[in-house]
Order: C-alpha cells, then sequence, then structure tokens
C-alpha cells in the first residue's frame, strides 16, 4: 500500500511518522502533545507540511476540509473529499501513501529530536533487547524520528 509500517494516526496513539497524517494544529488535540515531544512549534510543522505540498502532489486537493491532501489521513480510513482528489488528480492511494511516508520523514529529518545523540551502548541495548543488529536498532531509532519510545513500540509491533 506505499507505506507497509505507517503508523496509526497521531490522535490514535501513533508514532511520530504519523505527524504526516494530521490536520493543521488549530485545535486541542494531541498533535500539539507530539510536536512538543519531537521539538517542533506548531508554526514550523505547519510550514514543513505546505513546503512539501508545493514541491509534491500533495499540494492539490482544494476540495478538502483543509485545502491541500497534506493535511489529509492515512488512506485506510474512508474519506470520500480526501479520494475524491485523489482521482481527480490521477494520484492512486499507493502513490498517496508513498507521499505521506516522504512527507513524514521530511517531518521527522526537521525535527529538534535528532539532536539527541544516542550512545552506542543505547544503541546496542535496544539491539540486544529485539534481538536486532546494532544497524537494524540504530535504523528503527531513525524511523522513529529518534524517539526512544516510538522506536520500541515499533519494534514490538513488528514483532507481532
Amino acid at each position: 500500500m506505499g507505506w507497509d509500517d505507517a503508523p496509526a494516526h497521531v490522535c490514535r496513539g501513533g508514532d511520530a511518522r504519523g505527524l504526516a497524517f494530521c490536520c493543521p494544529p488549530v485545535k486541542p488535540c494531541p498533535v500539539h502533545t507530539k510536536l512538543a515531544e519531537i521539538g517542533l512549534s506548531p508554526q514550523e510543522f505547519v510550514d514543513i507540511k505546505q513546503e512539501f505540498g508545493k514541491k509534491t502532489k500533495l499540494g492539490v486537493g482544494s476540495s478538502t476540509c483543509f485545502g491541500s491532501l497534506v493535511w489529509c489521513c492515512k488512506a485506510s480510513k474512508p474519506c470520500p473529499l480526501r479520494d475524491m482528489e485523489l482521482q481527480a488528480n490521477g494520484i492512486s492511494h499507493d502513490e498517496y501513501m508513498t507521499l505521506k511516508k516522504q512527507l513524514a520523514e521530511e517531518i521527522l529529518s526537521r525535527t529538534k529530536a535528532n539532536t539527541i545523540n544516542y550512545t552506542d551502548e543505547d544503541i546496542q541495548a535496544l539491539a540486544t533487547t529485539f534481538n536486532i543488529t546494532f544497524d537494524a536498532a540504530k535504523q528503527a531509532l531513525d524511523e522513529s524520528g529518534n524517539d526512544m519510545k516510538a522506536a520500541i513500540k515499533n519494534l514490538r509491533l513488528k514483532d507481532l
């Protein structure tokens, strides 16, 4: 489906990668907590998503709730407005989810949480705990925006 291990929406307890599916931070909701956890202000988050929309197909979608596919939810969640825009713009669900994965990577690459430097011992402890290689543990941290709790959660999900 374009993003095999896509996280749950942030409002459903998903990790920071789920910010790719979030609405603009205009009301009290879990997006504010997740942004604080990764060290981004609401305005920085909005700017990142809008910039990404300008350079990809996620910038289309004037009939969606917030005027752009960049703000739309996961493809597995039913949404006639999003799906109408995807169809009108020739974007498959697979391509949409691939773009959302790239958006998540862009958001996480710009977080201040990436300044946390885990030691090799921390990474090796993660590797040992999940019986994976050091490189796989490091990759799990990278994919989780350098958020140890999210990396552990994601690795637990992969074990299921």
